[in-house]
């Protein structure tokens, strides 16, 4: 009769903070979370670890160890270098995530293909894919290199032979959601067999200073699928992000243990593969209407970056008794604070009007300097009074409708001046904060919102 502690036993884990109960219930007492609870069999392992030809650490003195910077691995191109903080660490766990489609699988290969042409052989598990699906889209995207090694297979502990038996420079894992260990009594994609094998998969990254990248697959609400630990144990969480129907894609780091996390990298799909954009402000304005009405333009910093995108909004008489406050691209609560703005400290009567705000491109501004863009959109769509297209804002827009000021100002007006805008509209209190230099385009300045609406229309 086997012993209390070799029994298997049932647990429910959490999805998204994994907390376990030995019991079902309709929200995680952890968390807060509803319906994440999964069942889940928790049974010892059926034989002992395998070591899979990886190397052995041992302990090292403080002392004994020397500072140094990461020598990173640093691809063609600005954006995926920048997303990553600078270039790829060895030894790093970076997970992938974003929808089906988007091109998680296409972007990789070309990292992939790229790291391999420099000698050392990089290795491709595809646990989704045949080797001659992968060898189609190869083709398509013009890679011809006999160092790029593919391997379709979903038993982790074969890749963790593989991976220790021929050293590759990087290793790509598509996904983790359908890989398994055989010492887990579990289905792959299930909380346990995720999360085992992403610790497989770090152990690997650590010991052999190679990195590893996995892809994840998402869920409806656009988060990392599986237990919320599995982003707590990479180093790095990028999310690729887009409109399936746009052709641009952001690249965001939202965990990085090596680099910031406020970098993007922008991507535009072509039948090529992923192509760079290294100045995606003139592909979001290429469109720009003259004279018409509810459009106006931002002035956002990604990181580093200043960005500028055209903020369209439509406001119509509502033909129920509650009007519709639809966001695309910025937060739907920013949008209600502004339109109560609007209505409460300018006058403009927005109580009957549904209101639509859009950012054209597919990019989300998740920034409060693009407060004074989509607020002047909302009022032009209103009144009906198109915006002067030479005209940029920037500002962040307060409760009691003044404008507040925004960092890095000068390096905002830079952009814009160089894009050719010749005048923009900032908040009166970010002037102390500028740098005496001419940034080339004339700076007009305002307190309130109903001042900037003054200024706007004058």
């Amino acid at each position: 009769m086997a012993s209390p502690k070799n029994r298997s036993k049932v647990v429910y884990v959490c999805q998204q903070c994994s907390a376990q109960s030995l019991k079902w219930a309709g929200r995680c007492s952890e968390c807060g979370a509803w319906n994440s609870l999964v069942e889940t069999i928790e049974e010892p392992p059926a034989q002992a670890p395998r070591s899979w030809n990886l190397p052995r650490t041992a302990p090292v003195s403080l002392r004994a160890l020397q500072s140094r910077t990461f020598d990173r691995i640093v691809v063609s191109g600005d954006e995926f270098n920048r997303a990553l903080g600078g270039g790829i660490v060895p030894g790093s766990l970076v997970l992938l995530g974003g929808d089906p489609g988007i091109g998680k699988s296409t972007l990789l290969l070309q990292v992939s293909a790229e790291v391999a042409e420099r000698g050392k052989p990089v290795l491709y598990v595809s646990g989704e894919e045949s080797a001659e699906q992968i060898k189609l889209r190869a083709d398509r995207l013009g890679i011809d290199t006999d160092k790029l090694l593919v391997l379709a297979e979903t038993c982790l502990d074969e890749v963790l032979t593989q991976i220790g038996g021929l050293d590759p420079a990087m290793v790509v894992v598509d996904s983790i959601q359908t890989m398994y260990l055989d010492g887990v009594v579990a289905a792959a994609g299930s909380v346990t067999q995720v999360r085992e094998c992403a610790m497989a998969l770090l152990r690997a990254a650590k010991a052999t200073q190679r990195p590893i990248f996995i892809v994840g697959h998402v869920t409806k609400e656009g988060a990392i699928a599986g237990p919320r630990i599995l982003e707590h144990i990479v180093d790095t969480v990028l999310y690729l992000e887009g409109e399936r129907f746009q052709s641009f894609r952001l690249l965001r780091a939202v965990k990085n243990r090596f680099g910031s996390t406020n970098e993007i990298g922008v991507f535009e799909m072509r039948g090529e593969g992923l192509a760079e954009v290294s100045n995606p402000s003139e592909l979001f304005l290429e469109d720009l209407p003259a004279s018409a009405d509810g459009s106006a333009v931002a002035v956002t910093l990604e990181g580093t970056r200043p960005l500028l995108v055209e903020v369209q909004a439509l406001t119509s008489t509502t033909s129920f008794g509650l009007p519709r406050r639809t966001a695309t691209g910025v937060d739907l609560g920013r949008l209600l604070l502004l339109t109560a703005v609007l209505t409460k400290r300018v006058g403009v009567g927005l109580s009957n009007q549904d209101i639509y705000v859009n950012v054209v491109g597919g990019f989300k501004v998740s920034e409060p300097a693009a407060d004074l863009a989509i607020a002047v959109a909302i009022a032009s769509s209103y009144r009906e009074q198109a915006v002067d297209s030479n005209l940029a804002l920037i500002g962040e827009i307060g409760l009691s409708g003044e404008l507040r000021r925004v960092r890095d100002l000068d390096r905002r007006l830079t952009e814009a001046a160089r894009l050719g805008f010749r005048r923009c509209l900032v908040p009166a209190s970010g002037m102390r904060d500028r740098a005496k230099g001419d940034s080339g385009i004339e700076v007009v300045t305002a307190k309130t919102l109903d001042e900037a609406l003054h200024v706007v229309w004058e």
